[in-house]
């Protein structure tokens, strides 16, 4: 018999949480988002994603240079 096991409880309070866009046929209609609005997000979140990774390879040639 297979055991369930909680996917909250398996993630370290270090752990990223990974955003997903759901199928729109598994929303309310009330919550659900037309493909323009999808794409947006999505574009957004590149956008934060490779603004995070500079800030991040600034952060990490700094403390290299400190070094």
């Amino acid at each position: 018999m297979a055991q369930h096991t909680d996917s909250t409880t398996a993630l370290s309070a270090d752990a990223p949480e990974q955003l997903t866009l759901l199928p729109a046929s598994d929303r309310p209609l009330q919550l659900r988002l037309d493909r323009r609005t999808r794409e947006l997000g999505l574009a957004q979140i590149a956008l934060i994603r490779r603004q995070l990774a500079q800030r991040s390879a600034h952060t990490a040639g700094a403390s290299h240079q400190a070094a």
